[in-house]
Protein backbone atom coordinates (compact mmCIF):
# COMPACT_ATOMS: atom_id res chain seq x y z
CA UNK A 1 0.00 0.00 0.00
CA UNK A 2 1.17 3.27 -0.88
CA UNK A 3 0.13 6.03 1.10
CA UNK A 4 -0.38 9.62 0.33
CA UNK A 5 1.90 11.91 1.82
CA UNK A 6 -0.82 14.55 1.95
CA UNK A 7 -3.76 15.97 -0.34
CA UNK A 8 -1.37 17.03 -3.25
CA UNK A 9 -1.64 14.67 -6.17
CA UNK A 10 1.60 12.98 -7.77
CA UNK A 11 1.99 15.94 -10.56
CA UNK A 12 2.15 18.21 -7.34
CA UNK A 13 5.09 16.46 -5.48
CA UNK A 14 6.53 15.63 -9.17
CA UNK A 15 6.48 19.85 -9.82
CA UNK A 16 7.40 20.51 -6.20
CA UNK A 17 10.78 18.04 -6.78
CA UNK A 18 9.64 15.34 -4.34
CA UNK A 19 9.86 12.11 -5.73
CA UNK A 20 6.73 10.55 -3.53
CA UNK A 21 7.02 6.35 -2.74
CA UNK A 22 4.80 5.62 -5.95
CA UNK A 23 7.31 7.35 -7.79
CA UNK A 24 10.16 4.82 -6.14
CA UNK A 25 7.87 1.43 -6.92
CA UNK A 26 7.86 2.62 -10.57
CA UNK A 27 11.14 3.74 -10.91
CA UNK A 28 12.11 -0.04 -9.63
CA UNK A 29 9.60 -1.71 -11.92
CA UNK A 30 11.21 0.35 -14.76
CA UNK A 31 14.90 -0.07 -14.32
CA UNK A 32 15.22 3.71 -13.78
CA UNK A 33 15.62 5.98 -10.81
CA UNK A 34 13.41 7.78 -9.07
CA UNK A 35 14.50 11.47 -10.41
CA UNK A 36 13.65 9.96 -14.29
CA UNK A 37 10.57 9.12 -13.06
CA UNK A 38 9.72 12.47 -11.03
CA UNK A 39 11.10 14.81 -13.84
CA UNK A 40 8.65 12.87 -16.71
CA UNK A 41 5.96 13.06 -14.51
CA UNK A 42 6.67 16.49 -13.75
CA UNK A 43 6.32 17.79 -17.21
CA UNK A 44 2.79 15.65 -17.58
CA UNK A 45 4.52 13.14 -20.48
CA UNK A 46 3.58 10.34 -17.65
CA UNK A 47 0.90 9.64 -15.20
CA UNK A 48 0.86 7.61 -12.05
CA UNK A 49 -2.94 6.65 -11.15
CA UNK A 50 -2.95 5.84 -7.73
CA UNK A 51 -6.17 7.04 -5.81
CA UNK A 52 -5.81 7.53 -2.36
CA UNK A 53 -8.77 5.12 -1.53
CA UNK A 54 -7.31 2.22 -3.17
CA UNK A 55 -5.46 0.49 -0.39
CA UNK A 56 -3.72 -2.56 -1.93
CA UNK A 57 -2.59 -0.90 -5.16
CA UNK A 58 0.91 -1.39 -6.31
CA UNK A 59 1.75 2.05 -8.32
CA UNK A 60 2.37 1.71 -12.28
CA UNK A 61 3.69 4.52 -14.60
CA UNK A 62 2.39 5.30 -18.10
CA UNK A 63 4.24 7.02 -20.26
CA UNK A 64 6.34 6.88 -23.49
CA UNK A 65 9.41 6.98 -21.18
CA UNK A 66 8.37 3.56 -19.73
CA UNK A 67 7.27 0.01 -21.07
CA UNK A 68 4.03 0.03 -22.85
CA UNK A 69 1.32 -0.74 -20.67
CA UNK A 70 -2.15 -2.27 -21.07
CA UNK A 71 -5.88 -2.32 -19.76
CA UNK A 72 -8.01 -4.73 -20.17
CA UNK A 73 -11.88 -3.77 -20.32
CA UNK A 74 -13.81 -5.76 -18.25
CA UNK A 75 -17.16 -5.02 -16.64
CA UNK A 76 -21.08 -6.45 -17.09
CA UNK A 77 -23.77 -5.50 -19.07
CA UNK A 78 -27.89 -5.18 -18.20
CA UNK A 79 -28.57 -8.69 -20.13
CA UNK A 80 -25.23 -10.58 -18.46
CA UNK A 81 -22.39 -11.47 -16.10
CA UNK A 82 -22.49 -11.24 -11.81
CA UNK A 83 -19.85 -10.08 -9.53
CA UNK A 84 -18.73 -13.31 -9.25
CA UNK A 85 -18.36 -13.67 -13.60
CA UNK A 86 -16.24 -9.97 -13.41
CA UNK A 87 -14.05 -11.37 -10.26
CA UNK A 88 -13.31 -14.27 -12.49
CA UNK A 89 -12.41 -12.18 -15.65
CA UNK A 90 -10.21 -9.62 -12.93
CA UNK A 91 -8.05 -12.27 -12.05
CA UNK A 92 -8.02 -13.77 -15.70
CA UNK A 93 -6.59 -10.00 -16.65
CA UNK A 94 -4.08 -10.35 -13.81
CA UNK A 95 -2.35 -13.62 -14.15
CA UNK A 96 -1.76 -12.87 -17.98
CA UNK A 97 -0.43 -9.83 -17.63
CA UNK A 98 -2.76 -6.65 -17.66
CA UNK A 99 -1.05 -3.62 -16.08
CA UNK A 100 -4.43 -1.83 -15.29
CA UNK A 101 -8.20 -2.66 -15.67
CA UNK A 102 -11.48 -0.77 -16.63
CA UNK A 103 -14.56 -1.84 -14.84
CA UNK A 104 -17.56 -0.55 -17.56
CA UNK A 105 -20.20 -1.77 -15.61
CA UNK A 106 -23.81 -1.15 -16.81
CA UNK A 107 -26.02 -3.45 -14.95
CA UNK A 108 -27.82 -3.58 -11.97
CA UNK A 109 -24.77 -4.54 -9.74
CA UNK A 110 -22.36 -2.31 -11.50
CA UNK A 111 -21.70 -0.59 -7.98
CA UNK A 112 -20.92 -3.85 -5.89
CA UNK A 113 -19.22 -5.10 -9.02
CA UNK A 114 -17.17 -2.30 -9.00
CA UNK A 115 -16.29 -2.44 -5.51
CA UNK A 116 -15.39 -5.63 -5.44
CA UNK A 117 -13.10 -5.40 -8.51
CA UNK A 118 -11.13 -2.13 -6.55
CA UNK A 119 -10.86 -3.98 -3.40
CA UNK A 120 -9.04 -7.35 -5.37
CA UNK A 121 -7.04 -5.96 -7.86
CA UNK A 122 -3.42 -4.72 -7.02
CA UNK A 123 -3.43 -2.70 -10.43
CA UNK A 124 -4.94 0.62 -11.57
CA UNK A 125 -8.70 0.76 -11.81
CA UNK A 126 -10.00 2.63 -14.58
CA UNK A 127 -14.45 3.56 -15.05
CA UNK A 128 -16.03 5.53 -17.10
CA UNK A 129 -18.94 7.49 -14.99
CA UNK A 130 -21.04 8.86 -17.37
CA UNK A 131 -22.26 4.87 -17.55
CA UNK A 132 -23.11 4.38 -14.24
CA UNK A 133 -25.24 7.85 -14.17
CA UNK A 134 -26.97 6.30 -16.96
CA UNK A 135 -28.22 3.74 -14.72
CA UNK A 136 -30.23 6.65 -12.73
CA UNK A 137 -31.97 7.91 -15.80
CA UNK A 138 -34.60 6.59 -18.28
CA UNK A 139 -33.02 8.33 -21.22
CA UNK A 140 -29.70 10.40 -22.18
CA UNK A 141 -31.96 13.93 -22.30
CA UNK A 142 -32.39 12.61 -18.41
CA UNK A 143 -29.14 13.48 -17.31
CA UNK A 144 -27.81 16.33 -15.37
CA UNK A 145 -24.31 17.72 -14.57
CA UNK A 146 -25.28 17.60 -10.83
CA UNK A 147 -25.79 13.68 -11.64
CA UNK A 148 -22.45 13.36 -13.61
CA UNK A 149 -20.30 15.46 -10.94
CA UNK A 150 -21.87 13.30 -8.24
CA UNK A 151 -21.31 9.39 -9.65
CA UNK A 152 -17.43 11.14 -10.64
CA UNK A 153 -17.51 11.91 -6.44
CA UNK A 154 -18.60 8.55 -5.74
CA UNK A 155 -16.29 6.92 -7.85
CA UNK A 156 -13.21 8.71 -6.80
CA UNK A 157 -14.53 7.93 -3.06
CA UNK A 158 -14.83 4.09 -3.45
CA UNK A 159 -11.19 4.59 -5.17
CA UNK A 160 -11.14 4.35 -8.96
CA UNK A 161 -7.31 5.29 -9.72
CA UNK A 162 -8.42 6.88 -13.38
CA UNK A 163 -12.09 7.84 -14.79
CA UNK A 164 -12.24 8.38 -19.14
CA UNK A 165 -14.19 11.51 -18.85
CA UNK A 166 -15.47 12.77 -22.96
CA UNK A 167 -15.23 16.62 -22.08
CA UNK A 168 -13.66 17.25 -25.17
CA UNK A 169 -16.51 16.46 -27.21
CA UNK A 170 -18.13 19.69 -28.14
CA UNK A 171 -22.04 20.71 -29.33
CA UNK A 172 -20.31 22.30 -32.92
CA UNK A 173 -18.66 18.62 -33.07
CA UNK A 174 -21.60 16.95 -33.48
CA UNK A 175 -23.01 18.16 -37.40
CA UNK A 176 -19.13 16.54 -38.57
CA UNK A 177 -20.03 13.00 -36.85
CA UNK A 178 -23.26 13.23 -38.77
CA UNK A 179 -21.43 13.38 -42.15
CA UNK A 180 -19.64 10.30 -41.33
CA UNK A 181 -20.26 6.61 -42.15
CA UNK A 182 -20.83 5.51 -38.35
CA UNK A 183 -21.39 8.19 -36.43
CA UNK A 184 -20.38 8.44 -33.09
CA UNK A 185 -19.45 4.63 -32.31
CA UNK A 186 -18.24 5.81 -28.37
CA UNK A 187 -21.03 5.07 -25.75
CA UNK A 188 -19.98 7.98 -23.72
CA UNK A 189 -19.61 10.35 -26.89
CA UNK A 190 -23.17 9.01 -28.31
CA UNK A 191 -24.62 9.84 -24.77
CA UNK A 192 -23.73 13.47 -24.90
CA UNK A 193 -24.04 14.35 -28.54
CA UNK A 194 -27.84 13.21 -27.79
CA UNK A 195 -28.06 15.53 -24.81
CA UNK A 196 -26.16 17.94 -26.34
CA UNK A 197 -28.89 17.95 -29.23
CA UNK A 198 -31.68 18.12 -27.02
CA UNK A 199 -31.40 20.77 -24.72
CA UNK A 200 -29.21 22.85 -27.10
CA UNK A 201 -26.45 22.96 -24.54
CA UNK A 202 -22.99 22.48 -24.41
CA UNK A 203 -21.42 19.19 -22.95
CA UNK A 204 -21.95 19.51 -18.86
CA UNK A 205 -18.25 17.93 -18.61
CA UNK A 206 -17.06 20.40 -20.25
CA UNK A 207 -19.19 23.47 -18.77
CA UNK A 208 -18.00 22.08 -15.42
CA UNK A 209 -14.67 20.68 -16.41
CA UNK A 210 -13.78 23.32 -13.13
CA UNK A 211 -15.51 21.09 -10.59
CA UNK A 212 -14.46 17.53 -12.00
CA UNK A 213 -10.69 19.05 -11.51
CA UNK A 214 -11.89 19.83 -8.56
CA UNK A 215 -12.75 16.26 -7.10
CA UNK A 216 -10.40 14.55 -8.84
CA UNK A 217 -7.37 16.77 -7.37
CA UNK A 218 -8.83 15.72 -4.02
CA UNK A 219 -8.18 11.96 -4.42
CA UNK A 220 -5.37 12.19 -6.76
CA UNK A 221 -7.88 10.55 -9.79
CA UNK A 222 -6.00 10.25 -12.80
CA UNK A 223 -8.64 11.97 -15.67
CA UNK A 224 -8.34 9.95 -18.87
CA UNK A 225 -9.57 12.03 -21.40
CA UNK A 226 -11.80 10.73 -23.62
CA UNK A 227 -12.28 9.98 -27.55
CA UNK A 228 -15.52 10.22 -28.34
CA UNK A 229 -15.18 11.18 -31.45
CA UNK A 230 -12.86 8.15 -32.23
CA UNK A 231 -13.44 6.46 -35.47
CA UNK A 232 -15.45 3.39 -35.58
CA UNK A 233 -14.36 2.01 -39.09
CA UNK A 234 -11.59 3.26 -41.39
CA UNK A 235 -14.03 4.77 -43.86
CA UNK A 236 -14.18 7.82 -40.55
CA UNK A 237 -10.68 7.69 -39.54
CA UNK A 238 -8.40 10.94 -39.36
CA UNK A 239 -11.67 12.89 -40.18
CA UNK A 240 -12.27 16.85 -39.30
CA UNK A 241 -14.66 15.65 -36.32
CA UNK A 242 -11.87 13.54 -34.36
CA UNK A 243 -8.67 16.10 -35.28
CA UNK A 244 -11.56 18.92 -33.63
CA UNK A 245 -11.92 16.86 -30.48
CA UNK A 246 -8.27 15.96 -30.19
CA UNK A 247 -7.50 19.99 -30.10
CA UNK A 248 -9.63 20.57 -27.04
CA UNK A 249 -8.33 17.61 -25.25
CA UNK A 250 -5.34 19.37 -25.78
CA UNK A 251 -7.14 22.73 -24.50
CA UNK A 252 -7.78 20.32 -21.52
CA UNK A 253 -4.51 18.39 -20.40
CA UNK A 254 -3.24 22.34 -19.71
CA UNK A 255 -6.14 23.14 -17.24
CA UNK A 256 -5.39 19.64 -15.52
CA UNK A 257 -1.85 20.33 -15.20
CA UNK A 258 -3.14 23.49 -13.93
CA UNK A 259 -5.14 22.50 -11.32
CA UNK A 260 -2.79 19.64 -10.24
CA UNK A 261 -4.32 16.79 -11.77
CA UNK A 262 -2.83 14.05 -13.49
CA UNK A 263 -4.50 13.31 -16.99
CA UNK A 264 -3.76 11.28 -20.11
CA UNK A 265 -5.59 11.32 -23.64
CA UNK A 266 -7.18 8.71 -25.60
CA UNK A 267 -7.03 7.70 -29.14
CA UNK A 268 -8.39 6.22 -32.24
CA UNK A 269 -10.31 3.58 -32.80
CA UNK A 270 -9.87 1.88 -36.29
CA UNK A 271 -7.26 3.79 -38.42
CA UNK A 272 -5.71 2.04 -41.48
CA UNK A 273 -1.87 1.68 -41.01
CA UNK A 274 -0.30 4.08 -42.80
CA UNK A 275 -2.24 6.75 -41.08
CA UNK A 276 -1.16 5.81 -36.97
CA UNK A 277 2.38 7.40 -37.05
CA UNK A 278 0.91 11.00 -37.79
CA UNK A 279 -1.79 10.09 -35.56
CA UNK A 280 0.30 9.24 -32.51
CA UNK A 281 2.15 12.57 -33.78
CA UNK A 282 -0.59 14.79 -34.20
CA UNK A 283 -1.32 13.87 -30.22
CA UNK A 284 1.63 14.57 -28.81
CA UNK A 285 1.59 17.59 -30.65
CA UNK A 286 -2.05 18.93 -29.83
CA UNK A 287 -1.58 17.46 -26.09
CA UNK A 288 1.84 18.53 -25.28
CA UNK A 289 3.31 14.97 -24.69
CA UNK A 290 0.36 13.89 -22.39
CA UNK A 291 0.10 10.10 -22.43
CA UNK A 292 -1.92 8.68 -25.33
CA UNK A 293 -3.90 5.66 -24.57
CA UNK A 294 -5.13 3.71 -27.61
CA UNK A 295 -7.90 1.59 -28.31
CA UNK A 296 -6.16 -0.83 -30.95
CA UNK A 297 -5.89 0.83 -33.61
CA UNK A 298 -8.06 -1.95 -35.76
CA UNK A 299 -6.44 -1.65 -38.84
CA UNK A 300 -9.18 -3.74 -40.93
CA UNK A 301 -13.06 -3.78 -40.66
CA UNK A 302 -13.46 -6.95 -42.36
CA UNK A 303 -12.51 -9.48 -39.33
CA UNK A 304 -15.00 -10.13 -36.95
CA UNK A 305 -14.17 -12.58 -34.11
CA UNK A 306 -10.35 -12.01 -34.63
CA UNK A 307 -10.30 -8.19 -33.88
CA UNK A 308 -7.88 -9.12 -31.00
CA UNK A 309 -5.82 -9.71 -34.46
CA UNK A 310 -6.30 -7.04 -36.01
CA UNK A 311 -5.75 -4.30 -33.91
CA UNK A 312 -2.61 -5.90 -32.39
CA UNK A 313 -1.25 -4.89 -35.53
CA UNK A 314 -2.08 -1.28 -35.29
CA UNK A 315 -1.48 -1.42 -31.28
CA UNK A 316 2.31 -2.05 -31.80
CA UNK A 317 2.95 0.04 -34.42
CA UNK A 318 1.39 2.34 -32.61
CA UNK A 319 3.11 2.23 -29.45
CA UNK A 320 6.24 1.93 -31.60
CA UNK A 321 5.65 5.33 -32.53
CA UNK A 322 5.03 6.78 -28.31
CA UNK A 323 1.94 5.30 -27.69
CA UNK A 324 1.48 5.12 -23.88
CA UNK A 325 -0.95 2.60 -23.06
CA UNK A 326 -3.08 -0.38 -25.23
CA UNK A 327 -6.74 -0.86 -24.78
CA UNK A 328 -6.77 -4.25 -25.57
CA UNK A 329 -9.66 -5.36 -27.86
CA UNK A 330 -10.74 -8.94 -27.34
CA UNK A 331 -12.05 -11.59 -30.47
CA UNK A 332 -15.73 -10.62 -28.52
CA UNK A 333 -15.29 -6.73 -29.94
CA UNK A 334 -18.25 -6.19 -31.85
CA UNK A 335 -19.98 -9.52 -31.12
CA UNK A 336 -20.98 -9.45 -27.21
CA UNK A 337 -19.58 -9.25 -23.96
CA UNK A 338 -16.17 -10.79 -23.65
CA UNK A 339 -15.69 -13.98 -21.02
CA UNK A 340 -13.25 -14.75 -19.32
CA UNK A 341 -11.85 -16.81 -21.86
CA UNK A 342 -12.20 -13.86 -24.14
CA UNK A 343 -10.23 -11.37 -21.77
CA UNK A 344 -7.09 -14.22 -21.61
CA UNK A 345 -6.98 -13.80 -25.55
CA UNK A 346 -7.34 -10.12 -25.44
CA UNK A 347 -4.60 -9.77 -22.58
CA UNK A 348 -2.03 -11.88 -24.48
CA UNK A 349 -2.25 -10.48 -27.64
CA UNK A 350 -1.88 -6.89 -26.42
CA UNK A 351 0.83 -8.13 -24.28
CA UNK A 352 2.40 -8.97 -27.44
CA UNK A 353 1.92 -5.98 -28.82
CA UNK A 354 3.51 -3.77 -26.27
CA UNK A 355 6.33 -6.26 -25.65
CA UNK A 356 7.35 -6.01 -29.79
CA UNK A 357 6.95 -2.51 -29.57
CA UNK A 358 9.24 -2.39 -26.28
CA UNK A 359 11.92 -4.28 -28.08
CA UNK A 360 11.90 -2.18 -30.83
CA UNK A 361 12.37 1.03 -28.73
CA UNK A 362 14.95 -0.27 -26.95
CA UNK A 363 13.29 -0.21 -23.30
CA UNK A 364 16.10 -1.65 -20.76
CA UNK A 365 15.72 -5.64 -20.44
CA UNK A 366 12.68 -5.77 -22.67
CA UNK A 367 14.58 -8.45 -24.58
CA UNK A 368 15.87 -10.41 -21.96
CA UNK A 369 12.84 -12.93 -21.77
CA UNK A 370 13.45 -13.47 -25.37
CA UNK A 371 17.02 -14.22 -25.18
CA UNK A 372 16.19 -16.62 -21.46
CA UNK A 373 13.83 -18.81 -24.55
CA UNK A 374 16.21 -18.97 -27.27
CA UNK A 375 18.88 -20.00 -24.79
CA UNK A 376 16.10 -22.82 -23.79
CA UNK A 377 15.43 -23.95 -26.76
CA UNK A 378 18.70 -24.53 -27.54
CA UNK A 379 19.08 -26.47 -24.90
CA UNK A 380 15.76 -28.03 -25.21
CA UNK A 381 14.71 -27.13 -22.18
CA UNK A 382 11.40 -27.59 -22.48
CA UNK A 383 10.34 -26.13 -18.48
CA UNK A 384 12.38 -23.22 -19.19
CA UNK A 385 10.71 -22.02 -22.46
CA UNK A 386 7.73 -22.38 -20.62
CA UNK A 387 8.10 -20.57 -17.83
CA UNK A 388 9.82 -17.28 -20.42
CA UNK A 389 6.49 -17.52 -22.22
CA UNK A 390 3.88 -14.75 -22.02
CA UNK A 391 1.62 -17.58 -21.73
CA UNK A 392 2.78 -20.64 -20.38
CA UNK A 393 -0.07 -22.56 -20.10
CA UNK A 394 -0.94 -22.74 -23.65
CA UNK A 395 2.51 -22.98 -24.23
CA UNK A 396 2.64 -26.25 -22.29
CA UNK A 397 -1.05 -27.57 -23.60
CA UNK A 398 0.28 -27.20 -27.19
CA UNK A 399 3.75 -29.29 -26.48
CA UNK A 400 1.58 -32.02 -24.63
CA UNK A 401 -1.24 -32.11 -27.41
CA UNK A 402 1.60 -32.95 -29.59
CA UNK A 403 3.27 -35.34 -27.86
CA UNK A 404 -0.23 -36.97 -27.22
CA UNK A 405 -0.82 -36.98 -31.37
CA UNK A 406 2.61 -38.57 -32.30
CA UNK A 407 2.13 -41.55 -34.07
CA UNK A 408 1.96 -45.27 -32.50
CA UNK A 409 4.24 -46.75 -35.40
CA UNK A 410 7.22 -45.68 -37.19
CA UNK A 411 6.76 -42.84 -39.21
CA UNK A 412 8.12 -41.51 -42.51
CA UNK A 413 10.31 -39.32 -40.68
CA UNK A 414 11.61 -42.15 -38.71
CA UNK A 415 10.02 -41.59 -35.20
CA UNK A 416 9.02 -43.92 -33.33
CA UNK A 417 6.57 -43.39 -30.54
CA UNK A 418 9.31 -43.87 -28.35
CA UNK A 419 11.10 -41.41 -30.27
CA UNK A 420 8.26 -38.73 -30.03
CA UNK A 421 8.67 -38.53 -26.28
CA UNK A 422 12.12 -37.21 -26.66
CA UNK A 423 12.75 -33.95 -25.25
CA UNK A 424 15.50 -32.69 -27.97
CA UNK A 425 12.25 -32.13 -30.86
CA UNK A 426 9.26 -31.30 -31.55
CA UNK A 427 7.03 -33.46 -33.28
CA UNK A 428 6.72 -30.83 -36.30
CA UNK A 429 9.94 -31.98 -37.56
CA UNK A 430 10.67 -35.51 -35.61
CA UNK A 431 14.26 -36.29 -34.81
CA UNK A 432 15.31 -36.92 -38.52
CA UNK A 433 14.41 -33.15 -39.56
CA UNK A 434 15.41 -30.99 -36.45
CA UNK A 435 17.73 -28.09 -37.48
CA UNK A 436 18.66 -27.06 -33.93
CA UNK A 437 19.59 -31.11 -33.10
CA UNK A 438 21.38 -31.20 -36.80
CA UNK A 439 23.32 -28.33 -36.56
CA UNK A 440 24.50 -29.30 -32.62
CA UNK A 441 25.65 -32.47 -34.34
CA UNK A 442 27.67 -30.38 -37.32
CA UNK A 443 28.73 -27.94 -34.39
CA UNK A 444 30.52 -30.90 -32.60
CA UNK A 445 32.05 -32.45 -35.45
CA UNK A 446 33.27 -28.70 -36.52
CA UNK A 447 35.13 -28.87 -32.93
CA UNK A 448 36.19 -31.96 -33.19
CA UNK A 449 38.27 -31.09 -35.99
CA UNK A 450 39.97 -27.53 -34.96
CA UNK A 451 41.15 -29.61 -31.57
Amino acid sequence: MIKAQSTQTQYDWARAGTSTPAMHVVAEKERLDAATVRKVVARGHAVIPANRNHPNLSPIGIGSAFTTKINANIGNSAMSSDVFAELQKLETALRYGADTVMDLSTGPEADGIREAIIAHSTVPVGTVPIYDAMRHVDDACDLSASLLLKTIQHHAEQGVDYMTLHAGLLREHVPMACRRLLGIVSRGGAILAKWMSFHGQENPLFTHFDDVLAICADYDVTISLGDGLRPGCLADASDAAQFAELDVLGELVARCRAAGVQAMVEGPGHIPLDQIAMNMEREYEACDGAPFYILGPVVTDCAPGYDHITSAIGATLGAFHGAAMLCYVTPKEHLGLPNADDVREGVIAYKIAAHAADIARGRPGARDRDDAISRARRDFDWDKQFRHALDPDRARALREEALREAPESEDGDGASTEDSKDSRFCTMCGPKFCSMRIFQEASANCARESS
